[in-house]
């Protein structure tokens, strides 16, 4: 008995004019992402001035937070991406804006709740982790030892 093993279709193994096609579709951070991933993509995968302008309008539109530059360079990934728009990508990766109001949905996948919800739970947790160094946890801990001793003293007088 003889078992085929069937090569499977990959994303790389698609027509060219299809990858074309797919990288015309993409917002900035999801087309930079992809442009980034080989020297393939890296050779057609646009991400010039009206990619990043339509980016930041949509993020207008949706009311989040846009790069608080006054002169956000245009020109290259590189440039573009320094200071806050590194961060609001790393946001959206993360989907942190995700729900951030109400009605807003997934900003990734465009649904009406963020699948990933409890996953930011867990990134809030890891947060609390890293912040917090030791040091700051012993002085925490003095002030909530402070604040339990002077309540008592209020309410035994």
């Amino acid at each position: 008995m003889k078992s085929k093993h069937e090569p499977r279709a990959s994303f790389l193994s698609l027509p060219t004019e299809i990858h074309l096609q797919i990288s015309k579709l993409l917002i900035y951070p999801d087309a930079l992402s992809l442009k980034y991933t080989n020297r393939y993509f890296h050779s057609f995968v646009d991400t010039g001035i009206n990619l990043k302008v339509e980016w930041l309008v949509e993020r207008r539109r949706l009311h989040l937070e846009c790069p608080n530059n006054k002169r956000c360079d245009l020109g290259t990934d590189l440039r573009f991406c320094r200071g806050s728009v590194a961060l609001l990508m790393k946001r959206r990766r993360e989907h942190i804006e995700c729900e951030s109001r109400p009605g807003l949905g997934c900003i990734i996948y465009g649904t009406p709740t963020c699948p990933n919800r409890r996953r930011r739970m867990k990134a809030w947790q890891r947060w609390l982790e890293t912040k917090f160094t030791i040091e700051l946890r012993w002085v925490l801990l003095a002030l909530l030892v402070a604040l339990c001793s002077w309540v008592c003293t209020i309410l035994l007088n």
